[in-house]
């Protein structure tokens, strides 16, 4: 552990004060006139972004998608109005206009960071952990990135990547997870700048959080770097300039601040959260002699901003643009493939065989699918939390992703489902289209990170296996039930669960050819018969016919997964007693709802009674069967035993479905 400490200031130093003081004068005029915000990280933590802005990041505001930029991320996003300060004097496209408008319906400045509404903003943050989190996956495609495309002394990638957190991202477990699998993998060009004020929402963190954070994360195979005085601009970016020559370890930078410096708050809970009174923001800018008039800019400082980071950053664009052109053809061509984030995957071609007795688990199928993917395209890159031998998610012949193989694609997380969505949120962010594996009763550790792939729409696939109850012998703790009803309703994540090999190969087309968006597979464990009716096309209506009657229908089955062999069944015996069921497989609901109505009415005629069977949450069909009684759910957790057991026990046998089936139709 390392104590930096500058020597005594010079005149110069001062004007870098008065820009720190200007993002400060910003920052709380936002806050104000919004009526709400967080006001004690804007005036405790501006001289650490501000450090990092005019001495180091290597950026260029006119264009801030530059491929090989840093990355700088908000981890605490409750700090927002302290990066829009910051990127409006750096130079990004944002107004004096869009800084009032913080908070304001359909802003470039929202509460919070969000990706792709304000230039400059890397991903969206709030939740805490998430970005620290996300960081790591943004590191390791750094990593994957340099391993692949720098060739001999050519170094076309070569960004860091940085983090602004406080007490509460390393308070979320996600963070320690993520902080653990970074110092393992060295991951040297993370550094993570620790706004450390001893104080949280609740009040001082004495009261939950004692721990010795800089012992924690050496443990965990980091550097750690502490800056006594969170005002010593000098002394900040000395820190930094020491991580950037870190060669095998990513860095922890704690910059001991004031939260709410210079208020008559400072120091306390009570300057976190809220917009402060007049007379302390009077007082506050009397301290920084700006004038008190709202959102006041000196021109002086804004010019002298940008004159530090356009002395570093000049023709940074066009030097890229011409280590792009030095590249070979080949690699040219997919470097721009990460730099376009077009992730449409023609695998009509993939390698399948099916086996001879035609019975296989469509986790089975799953794993063979992606071994022959994953191979073909380098943008596709993944791994499982400590299960990849259930999950069959490892890939033979493409490497482990090591600190001796950064070029490896296969990522052994660990038991860290947590920082597991995150780090694949990172990796998408950088242009890949990563995977994740666990069981499906396990995807509630991650849904958070889920929750975020959704909302930045990145091309994400979660590959769930051991999807129903029907595992058995685990018992309720392994056995989902509410899984996939949770995942289903969350907007813009499409969840598919398919019934057999053909409906595996048709999800995986589906998710490959789409360009953008997350993707949930639920796969049985169990072994299944390859149906003669399953579809791989069709899959991409999310709902089709897999066994339709000669006659006038009585009713409609809809399934999904492995039920669907049971309804398909059920139907069967049922025709014999001369009641004509069609069994319609829905491997996606939210894809079937999205069709034409047309389409809709012809697989499931409004005049026609329809029951579900699916043994998990009803929360999921009610949109499409309105009388409960018709659902053929599972509402309960289950229990351990063999599977034919706990089918019986719930009702998910052959004979008792039938029985149910029936006395609904009669």
């Amino acid at each position: 552990m390392i104590n930096v400490v500058s020597p005594k200031r010079e005149e110069s130093e001062i004007n870098e004060i008065k820009i720190v003081d200007q993002i400060r004068s910003l920052g709380i005029d936002m806050i104000k006139n919004a009526g709400s915000g967080h006001p004690g990280i804007v005036l405790g933590a501006a001289p650490i972004i501000y450090s990092l802005f005019a001495h180091h990041l290597k950026m260029d505001p006119k264009n801030p998608n530059l491929y090989n930029r840093d990355r700088f991320i908000m981890s605490s996003g409750h700090g927002s109005a302290l990066l829009y300060a910051t990127l409006y004097l750096a130079g990004y496209e944002l107004t004096i206009d869009d800084l009032k408008d913080f908070r304001k319906i359909d802003s470039k400045t929202p509460g919070h960071p969000e990706y792709k509404k304000t230039p400059g903003v890397e991903m969206t943050t709030g939740p805490l952990g998430q970005g620290f989190a996300t960081a790591v996956g943004i590191a390791i495609a750094e990593r994957n990135l340099a391993a692949r495309f720098n060739k001999g002394k050519k170094e076309i990638i070569d960004f860091n990547t940085y983090v602004l957190c406080g007490d509460g991202d390393l308070m979320e477990g996600i963070s320690y997870e993520a902080a653990s699998l970074a110092g393992h993998l060295k991951l040297n060009k993370l550094i993570v700048l620790y706004d450390s004020n001893n104080v949280c929402l609740d009040g001082p963190t004495s009261d939950c959080f004692t721990e010795n954070i800089s012992m924690r994360f050496i443990s965990q195979g980091w550097n750690v770097i502490t800056v006594p005085n969170g005002e010593d601009v000098v002394a900040i970016s000395k820190a930094i300039e020491d991580a950037k020559a870190s060669t095998d370890k990513p860095t922890l930078i704690e910059v001991k601040t004031t939260i709410g410096k210079y208020s008559k708050l400072e120091g306390s809970n009570l300057v976190h959260g809220k917009p402060l009174d007049d007379d302390d923001i009077t007082a506050i800018k009397e301290k920084m002699q700006i004038r008190n008039i709202p959102f006041t800019i000196s021109q002086i400082t804004v010019d002298d901003f940008q004159t530090f980071i356009n002395g570093r950053c000049k023709n940074i664009t066009e030097k890229f643009n011409k280590s792009l052109d030095s590249l070979e053809e080949e690699d040219k061509k997919l470097l721009e493939e990460f730099m376009t984030g077009n992730k449409s995957y023609d695998i009509k071609d993939v390698i399948y065989e099916p086996p001879k007795d035609k019975i296989e688990s469509p986790r089975v199928t799953s794993g063979k699918i992606l071994s022959s993917i994953v191979p073909k395209f380098p943008t596709i890159m993944g791994g499982s939390a400590d299960l990849f031998t259930p999950t069959k998610t490892y890939i033979e012949g493409v490497g482990n992703f090591t600190p001796e193989n950064y070029l490896g694609k296969n990522i052994f997380f660990g038991v860290r489902e947590h920082c597991m969505g995150a780090i694949l949120n990172g990796l998408a962010l950088c242009g890949y289209h990563p995977y994740g594996s666990t069981f499906l009763s396990f995807s509630d550790y991650l849904k958070s990170s889920i929750r975020l792939s959704a909302m930045m729409d990145l091309p994400i696939t979660y590959i769930f296996t051991h999807d129903s109850i029907s595992i058995g012998p685990d018992g309720t703790t392994h056995q989902p039930v509410e899984q996939l009803a949770s995942l289903r309703t969350t907007p813009n994540l499409e969840v598919f669960r398919p019934a057999d090999a053909n409906e595996v190969i048709g999800v995986y087309r589906t998710i490959f050819e789409k360009e953008s968006g997350p993707s949930v597979i639920a796969l049985s464990r169990n072994v299944l018969p390859i149906l003669e009716t399953t579809k791989i096309s069709e899959v991409a209506k999310g709902g089709y016919t897999v066994y339709d009657p000669e006659r006038k229908l009585s009713g409609i089955i809809i399934s999904t997964g492995e039920e669907v062999h049971l309804a398909i069944e059920v139907a069967k015996r049922l025709k014999t007693k001369g009641i004509d069921i069609r069994v319609v497989s829905m491997p996606c609901i939210k894809r079937f709802e999205s069709q034409s109505q047309e389409y809709i009415d012809s697989i499931l005629p409004v005049e026609v009674r329809k029951i579900v069977i699916e043994a998990a949450s009803s929360m999921s069909w009610k949109s499409i069967v309105f009388n409960k009684k018709y659902l053929i759910t599972l509402d309960e957790y289950g229990t351990s035993g063999s599977k034919d057991d706990v089918y019986k026990k719930y009702g998910f046998d052959i004979d008792s479905l039938e029985e149910k089936v029936e006395n609904l139709l009669k």
